[in-house]
């Protein structure tokens, strides 16, 4: 089956394109800032490239259990199970990433960006997949086939695209139903109300039925309480693991410091008080040479066409040149971010 995520990636960059227009059009809010989206996107395309070796630890683990159940749902009713079963699976999984310190981790750079568009949908951890794996599994005891299921999951995800954006502002009757652009405001937001709210994939319904609903009243601050000061992708996924490392490290005991992993983030302690988000904090963008913005933006196309064909493509190749090209590209992203970063040289 043709990866659905494959085929979708020049669709988000015309979309981006197109926001892009929005904005300079004044029909909406649109807020770009280069290194910043940038940096959105060099943590979707090092994701991406991850899945080359972290895929199988979700996808085997299913395959083998829909092999070993006797009965499977197909047709209609497979496809209405795995679309409602992977939309709540994804919401509690969600809430899990948000509500876990250990799960943070695993979905952290996802909310690390100040600004909310369309490259911020992009922008994922490169652990996400790890996390999310025991959740998923019921579905095949259930009888969803494996690729009914990864089917759902793609489209799932590809639905949460366009509600990062502050072009649109609320949908009507939708609001109700479905999770919208201004839903999903307010779970990116880090104003003290917004926080660990609206979990939802597409269907808002799981927020209103067990209390994580918040509408959107005041306008959001975006990124994390703490927020990050790098466009290096693979510091953007590292530093939360270290920040976590030195707070364990500081507690008293080692069974206090295992149950603080396992606390909602920003869980205060005696040895780690509790962050607080200053709403007036200026935004970090990278103040780059114009020249590196050309070199990383006439660079960036052919990083874009290597990451569609190892979606794409790399099933057909040799273990080998798979990885290769992965590697490739997580040195591509990280030496854009050396060229943004106000640092070097």
């Amino acid at each position: 089956m043709l990866n659905p995520i494959a085929i979708a990636i020049p669709l988000f960059f015309a979309a981006i394109g197109v926001e892009l227009a929005v904005g300079r059009l004044g029909w909406g809010k649109v807020e770009y800032h280069f290194p910043t989206a940038i940096a959105d996107l060099s943590c979707g395309i090092t994701q991406q490239a991850s899945k080359f070796f972290l895929a199988p630890l979700l996808i085997v683990p299913f395959a083998l259990i829909d092999a070993a159940v006797p009965w499977e749902l197909t047709g209609l009713g497979g496809h209405l199970l795995a679309f409602l079963g992977v939309d709540f699976i994804y919401y509690l999984w969600h809430r899990f990433t948000h509500e876990c310190r250990l799960g943070w981790l695993t979905h952290v750079v996802h909310h690390q960006s100040q600004d909310y568009n369309l490259a911020v949908a992009l922008r994922q951890t490169l652990t996400s997949a790890i996390s999310s794996v025991p959740f998923y599994l019921p579905l095949a005891v259930l009888g969803v086939p494996t690729e009914v299921f990864l089917l759902h999951t793609a489209l799932n995800t590809l639905y949460q695209f366009w509600i990062h954006t502050e072009a649109i502002d609320t949908l009507g009757p939708l609001e109700w139903v479905l999770n919208t652009p201004s839903h999903h405001r307010v779970h990116h937001g880090v104003n003290p109300e917004y926080l660990d709210k609206n979990y939802a994939g597409v269907l808002i319904i799981w927020d209103r039925a067990f209390g994580t609903f918040e509408p959107e009243v005041a306008p959001p601050v975006y990124g994390t309480v703490v927020p990050l000061a790098t466009t290096n992708p693979l510091l953007a996924n590292a530093l939360p693991f270290v920040d976590l490392w030195r707070e364990v490290r500081a507690a008293p005991t080692w069974r206090e410091g295992l149950v603080h992993m396992l606390r909602a983030p920003g869980h205060p302690s005696a040895w780690s008080p509790k962050p607080t988000a200053d709403l007036q904090r200026p935004k970090f963008v990278p103040a780059a040479p114009a020249g590196r913005w050309w070199a990383v933006g006439l660079s960036f196309p052919l990083v874009a066409v290597a990451v569609l064909a190892l979606l794409a493509l790399s099933p057909g190749w040799s273990w080998a040149a798979g990885a290769g090209l992965a590697v490739a590209i997580f040195a591509a992203t990280v030496g854009w971010a050396w060229l943004l970063e106000p640092t070097a040289a």
